[in-house]
């Protein structure tokens, strides 16, 4: 998405402005990995740890000045010939034109009317750079002997641009050309900026992205000084799942074009053509003449577009903040409320998400802090009293508490953890939103400004709903009201209800919501956007995201682990 990408003439660079030994570039490459690789700083380090990482990158960026391979001119130099290329390919570029739309950056805009549903572009697979193409490149042999890199579809990606980016006769060079050269992620903030973030749930996938990164370039330069005896890329320069042609997997791919639409609210519109072997996208609504052309990069949370694409959606109906709660092993009824849990298909311990709509938790939030705040007798019926299994059931479904006085213990337990959260900012609400009227704010600290006042007030929201529901809850156990119980007639009801009521069942909606499965995502890339979606997972950002996930992230280590210790087992 262009918010992601500023204009910026680069001028072509011949080689650096002064001479490195390889020898000692090694060893910063060395000390690097080594520091990215060692043991997890401690808690409160992480921060100290980030300031370390960042100086030998910084240390490095500056002796590979001048390495990195510029093109001549701007970005809007090279719309028309990456128009025409596509046009030749098969794309389809008669209802669009690439423009700047000032701070949403660079976008497609209709060149006529166009209607909602309508097959507005499509581009056919041999367009697209994929995990495919790169092991039938010049990167095979190295693909097909390194496992690190056949784990990390993201980083053979990231590689394959690089290697075609730096030849001439790449016949992707039209659609490389039009990539910008930097981007409005974490990554490229300046420490002050990053520093606004600290407090906030953001900042710990800020500091594991830059870690992730620096040891992801790191490795990959040790290893093709090995095999090449050369560099193809520097420490400045950072996907896209689509079935493959078989259709029997999926393939991380950069698809042109489409990832130059920005987002709004609605619904996923992409998708790929096997017959006609193509991604295709249908527009989400009716667009005028010279309107802007928007698709829907799914339920991504404001966190997750600052980090991953580089942009904040101040609209933005699937905004979330993360919570970690767990019941502690200590606890004299630990192992009743696990089994409690472990029935319902809930973790001891889990990461959830607070939302900003007006309800603020989750069916799987709700049943877990309803286990949570139980007593002993409340446990030993929802484990051995009659009709368990319906109990079960209904753990988060609010239309069946388990008891008034455990709705006021759950909802205060809320109101008072997304207080207690609240105090671990280093400003207030008041005092973001007089930050964000300075006129001379940088882009990246408007945007670190923003992140974090969003997240207080989903925070402040959650509180708010918190104390309105003990109240309420308060007044029905002070009335004596009659508790709802579960009928088998009820079944169907529960069932068949689509809100946020349903009941849930060994279920892992928020795992799977936060990890991108409960929905496909189009994360968006021509440098704009790391483009995902096509009804998979998302991969990583091949170009301003270089993180694969926690996964991804899993297997490099371990392979790491392996590589030094070969009697080791990879997981």
């Amino acid at each position: 998405m262009g918010k992601k990408s500023r204009l910026k003439t680069q001028k072509s660079g011949s080689g650096a402005s002064t001479v490195v030994s390889p020898k000692e570039m090694l060893n910063l490459i060395s000390e690097l990995l080594q520091k990215c690789s060692g043991a997890a700083p401690s808690a409160g380090r992480e921060w100290e740890e980030y300031v370390q990482i960042r100086g030998l990158v910084e240390k490095i960026r500056k002796k590979q000045k001048g390495l990195s391979v510029m093109f001549e001119g701007s970005r809007d130099d090279y719309f028309s010939e990456l128009m025409t290329w596509a046009q030749e390919n098969g794309a389809s570029c008669d209802c669009f034109t690439v423009t700047n739309f000032g701070s949403e950056g660079y976008g497609l805009q209709a060149t006529r009317d166009i209607k909602a549903e309508e097959l507005f572009l499509w581009v056919p697979r041999k367009m697209l750079m994929t995990v495919e193409s790169a092991q039938n490149s010049v990167l095979g042999p190295l693909h097909s002997q390194d496992r690190i890199m056949q784990a990390m579809g993201n980083v053979t990606l990231a590689l394959h641009l690089l290697c075609e980016r730096a030849s001439s006769s790449s016949s992707w060079l039209p659609y490389i050309r039009s990539l910008p050269q930097e981007y409005d992620t974490p990554l490229y903030y300046q420490q002050d900026d990053v520093e606004l973030l600290l407090g906030t749930q953001a900042v710990q996938d800020v500091l594991s992205q830059y870690k992730n990164t620096a040891r992801q370039y790191a490795y990959f330069y040790k290893l093709l000084q090995v095999h090449t005896h050369r560099n193809i890329f520097t420490c400045s320069d950072g996907l896209n799942q689509i079935p493959t042609e078989d259709g029997g997997r999926v393939t991380l791919a950069l698809i042109p074009l489409w990832d130059m639409c920005n987002h709004t609210n609605g619904l996923i519109t992409t998708g790929y053509n096997l017959e006609d072997d193509r991604c295709e996208c249908v527009a989400l609504r009716d667009y005028k003449e010279s309107e802007q052309i928007y698709i829907f990069y799914g339920t991504r949370s404001n966190t997750e577009f600052v980090v991953h694409n580089g942009f904040f959606f101040p609209d933005n109906a699937h905004d979330r903040v993360k919570i970690k709660l767990g019941v502690s092993k200590s606890e004299r009824l630990y192992a009743m409320k696990a089994e409690v849990l472990a029935r319902a298909g809930i973790p001891a311990s889990c990461v959830f998400a607070l939302h900003c709509n007006d309800s603020p938790i989750s069916a799987q939030l709700l049943a877990f802090l309803r286990v949570f705040c139980m007593t002993e007798e409340e446990l030993k019926d929802y484990l051995l009293g009659d009709h368990t299994i319906n109990k079960i059931f209904t753990l988060g479904n609010g239309e069946f508490p388990v008891s008034w006085e455990n709705e006021i213990k759950l909802w205060t337990f809320l109101e008072n953890r997304a207080a207690l959260l609240l105090k671990t900012y280093r400003t207030t609400s008041e005092e973001d939103r007089s930050l964000l009227e300075k006129p001379d704010l940088s882009l990246h600290s408007r945007l670190a400004i923003q992140l974090r006042l969003a997240e207080k007030q989903i925070l402040e929201k959650a509180s708010t709903s918190g104390a309105d529901k003990r109240l309420y809850f308060q007044k029905k156990l002070e009335d004596g009201a009659a508790l709802p119980r579960f009928q088998e007639s009820d079944i169907s009801f529960l069932e068949n209800d689509t809100d946020a009521k349903l009941p849930i069942l060994l279920g892992r909606l928020e795992e799977e919501e936060e990890s991108g499965g409960v929905q496909a995502e189009e994360y968006l890339l021509n440098g704009e956007k790391a483009s995902c979606g096509m009804g998979a997972e998302p991969g990583g950002d091949a170009v301003s995201r270089q993180d694969a996930g926690s996964e991804q992230e899993d297997q490099m280590e371990s392979a790491e682990r392996t590589e030094a210790h070969p009697k080791e087992k990879q997981e």
